[in-house]
């Protein structure tokens, strides 16, 4: 006797009419016609599920702040720089955690079970750390939470930058980060990268750092940081995120980077609904849109997850916690809209990120950890076409979220009237929709 088992599943790899089994919190078997009983069998009726959405790239200490103490009314990079400057001396540590706890909330309501967070450890008080470390604790039963030691105001440009990213690590925060295209110089930006690598090789830590936010196609840090990964014996646990100004470099010398990337196994994390907003600030017309050359990364062997970066703070005002909003803005920016890549921007939502996070037991087969979401979708195409919803949300085999079905009653002139509808791709292309009795999860 199972503890669960889902009934007739849609895997993202295309496979069809797929029973699920859990015990004890692990899938232990992936099967058609499972043949054996649980004490819950949930009927997915053919719908897709999903291993969870994880967010490579994020930063939980000013989400939710936005007009905290003012709006940004440039828009740009850089006003969201000082306005977040503005903002840490108000901050208290109680609204650092309500806002950061609401967030996971939507989060978890989304599938979106893993994030990365960058936090800034500028402020010489440390208490955006102090929070969200707390934070991490109170979500663990929930959300995989890894934070990032950011040096926003730069590593050698603030007073005492290096010492307070080892306080914070010290602290218990995860992971080395850095930002060394806003140092003062250059110079100063690959000094940033040599010391922040060889910390994070004396401590045995992961490094992701804000890379070539820039639309200066000079900015080539990225180039430093795959040296150092190299040198010091970091492949596999370094990743560069941003990396606009590749959007911006001659097609010679990316031919020379790619390469470089792949063979020091450094990741690329882009964020295209942020770096499509505040790229391009200084063109007129044609306006470059700033976000990595995704696909061609991709055919370089390079592993390529994607971020939400922000929601409603000083530098963005909208997002929603959906990584499949994430997915569809990079497919159509990157013009990945063929079948291989769009599975690509579906991978850069889920598996991808999982490998940057180093997240064990992540996926759907036997073994792994029973964390999924079943999505009102028939593929991975329908479910980022539609931004399709969550039907359930599920974490080591226990329930976390349901959402009910989208459907309509339509009640058209001249027309039977139908009980509800649900947009879904027709063989043939046709242009109709599909009617279906689309209602909530059947379960037993």
């Amino acid at each position: 006797m199972l503890d669960i088992i889902l009934r007739h599943c849609t895997l993202p790899d295309g496979r069809l009419d797929q029973d699920i089994g859990i015990q004890a919190g692990r899938i232990v078997a992936v099967q058609p016609a499972l043949p054996a009983q649980a004490g819950r069998e949930i009927d997915a009726a053919g719908q897709l599920v999903s291993p969870p959405f994880v967010d490579a790239h994020f930063h939980m200490d000013s989400t939710l702040s936005y007009g905290l103490p003012r709006v940004n009314a440039s828009g740009t990079l850089l006003e969201g720089i000082a306005l977040w400057g503005e903002l840490k001396p108000l901050l208290t540590q109680e609204a650092l955690v309500q806002r950061a706890l609401a967030y996971c909330d939507w989060a978890v309501a989304k599938g979106l079970l893993a994030i990365r967070s960058h936090v800034d450890v500028c402020d010489p008080r440390l208490l955006a750390v102090e929070a969200l470390l707390h934070v991490r604790e109170r979500v663990r039963p929930y959300l995989d939470l890894q934070l990032v030691a950011f040096p926003q105001d730069g590593l050698l440009r603030s007073p005492h930058g290096l010492a307070q990213v080892q306080r914070a690590l010290d602290m218990g925060v995860d992971v080395v980060g850095g930002i060394p295209h806003f140092e003062r110089t250059m110079a100063e930006g690959a000094e940033s990268v040599r010391l922040l690598c060889e910390l994070a090789a004396e401590r045995g830590l992961p490094v992701d750092m804000h890379c070539d936010e820039s639309d200066d196609p000079l900015s080539r840090h990225i180039e430093t940081l795959a040296f150092h990964t190299q040198r010091l014996g970091l492949q596999g646990r370094v990743a560069g995120s941003h990396l606009t100004s590749m959007h911006s470099m001659d097609n010679y010398y990316v031919s020379k980077l790619l390469p470089l990337m792949r063979e020091a196994g450094v990741a690329a994390i882009a964020n295209p609904l942020i770096n499509i907003t505040l790229q391009g600030r200084h063109d007129h017309y044609p306006r470059r849109r700033g976000m990595t050359r995704v696909p061609e990364l991709l055919a370089a062997g390079v592993t390529v997850a994607f971020g939400h970066d922000c929601v409603m703070d000083p530098w963005y005002s909208l997002g929603s916690a959906d990584m499949l909003e994430v997915a569809h803005m990079g497919l159509h920016v990157a013009q990945m809209t063929g079948q291989d890549g769009m599975r690509h921007c579906f991978d850069a939502v889920t598996e991808a990120p999982a490998r940057v996070l180093g997240l064990p037991g992540y996926g759907l087969a036997p073994g792994c950890r029973a964390d999924l979401v079943l999505l009102q979708a028939r593929d991975p195409f329908e479910a980022l076409r539609l931004r399709a919803t969550r039907l359930m949300v599920m974490r080591g085999g226990e329930v976390l979220a349901t959402t009910p079905a989208a459907v309509a009653s339509l009640s058209l002139p001249g027309r039977p009237a139908s009980t509800s509808w649900q947009p879904a791709a027709v063989a043939g292309g046709s242009a109709d929709v599909r009617l279906t009795t689309a209602g909530p999860v059947a379960t037993r």
